[in-house]
């Protein structure tokens, strides 16, 4: 297995921040990769820039994987009003303030797991007793599938997520029985809606008309699998890193809540989220001539970003981003996104991890991995990659 798939995903090297130049994706197309945060931006928030003719029903494949997110009904990858009418479905429920409103029952769940951990006393495992079972019983709540049990939500996201080494003929069976789901739950709130998101999203797209159903089938189903993969990715990685790279903050941030605040921002900025192994960056299609750096991206041509490289090119974020992970950030990072398709979940995925974090931090600052980084098992197979299991004590 190569380097890059076993070392911590805040020690993954990226390329160089430079000008756009052209490489190949795994099948041979080739695409400009634009790597300088500067551009990166540009191309993310330049309409010209677009992800629909990368998709449409008459152009060649580009991504070979067969994630959700690589879909043609993917949310992602429309363009104009087609996707306003996606976002304005879903976006009320995820702004600042909804999330906001969230934040006291999301603590509950937190300190509800924390009760047991602590009254369960060490060893224990921080992937399988924290940070995958918060974000689950979260999107359990969010959307009225308490039935769903976690063991079926986590074989769905392992295969709706899977990458291009995952294995065909499971993943084709789960995608299939989760796409059965997220209908048959679209029909059962259609007919008794609710105060759920599902209910919610349902009755928005009645109102926005024009969504044709697979696009609301895909938008159901990877919320009722990626409320939970982003932040279980996210949590274990920043455990990882925290426990054993920075025991410093570790105890800063148990002690203040609002520190916490501020290390979320920087940890999501320093640790990807995807594993660039199992899938590329988007592909977008200029549909003009684009004077880019210095270099002319011709329309038709295809372009893909580096997130990892704009987000460490230090003419954006000089020094060194271990230094002081409690400083505001100089620009916002490109974690999430930017511009229209700047992702709509990301307020519920900072305040999980910041509650999850500070709660932790605060009950148990002696927490401790027993096991080095280098001695981690990691999950593979999807678009993102975590310990399988972090082992602690305290």
């Amino acid at each position: 297995m190569p380097l890059a798939r076993t070392v911590p995903l805040h020690r993954v090297e990226a390329p160089v921040p430079g000008p756009p130049r052209l490489i190949e994706l795994p099948n041979g197309t080739p695409v400009w990769l634009v790597t300088r945060y500067d551009d990166v931006h540009q191309v993310l928030t330049d309409p010209r820039f677009g992800r629909s003719p990368v998709h449409a029903p008459d152009a060649p494949p580009v991504v070979d994987g067969p994630s959700l997110l690589d879909s043609r009904d993917s949310m992602g990858r429309q363009d104009g009003d087609a996707h306003l009418r996606l976002r304005r479905a879903v976006g009320r429920a995820f702004t600042p303030r909804a999330v906001e409103h969230m934040r006291p029952w999301v603590a509950g769940v937190v300190d509800q797991l924390l009760d047991g951990f602590v009254e369960q006393g060490p060893p224990a495992d921080l992937v399988t007793d924290y940070a995958l079972p918060l974000p689950c019983m979260v999107i359990h709540r969010l959307l009225a599938v308490d039935d769903v049990p976690t063991e079926r939500l986590l074989r769905w996201a392992e295969h709706a997520f899977a990458g291009a080494t995952a294995a065909p003929e499971e993943g084709e069976c789960a995608r299939r029985e989760l796409a059965d789901f997220a209908t048959a739950l679209i029909t059962a709130r259609r007919s008794k809606p609710g105060d759920d998101l599902v209910s919610s999203v349902v009755r928005a797209t009645g109102r926005e008309g024009g969504i044709p159903e697979a696009m609301l089938v895909n938008l159901i189903s990877t919320m009722i699998v990626g409320g939970h993969d982003t932040t279980m990715t996210m949590l274990s990685n920043s455990l990882l890193y925290l426990l054993t790279e920075q025991p410093g903050a570790w105890a800063r941030l148990g002690a203040d809540e609002q520190a916490a605040e501020a290390l979320t921002e920087r940890l999501l900025h320093l640790i990807p989220l995807g594993d660039r192994e199992e899938r590329p960056g988007h592909v977008l299609a200029a549909t003009a001539d684009i004077l880019l750096s210095g270099v002319m991206i011709r329309t038709g041509d295809l372009v893909t970003t580096d997130h990892v490289a704009a987000n460490r090119d230090p003419a954006a974020f000089p020094g060194n981003p271990h230094d002081d992970l409690f400083a505001p950030l100089p620009k916002p990072s490109l974690a999430f996104g930017a511009g229209r398709h700047y992702c709509l979940g990301t307020w519920l995925a900072r305040a999980e991890l910041q509650l999850a974090l500070h709660r932790l931090a605060d009950r148990l600052p002696a927490l401790r991995l027993t096991i080095t980084a280098d001695d981690i098992r990691w999950r593979h197979g999807t678009v993102t990659r975590s310990p399988l299991h972090l082992p602690a004590a305290w």
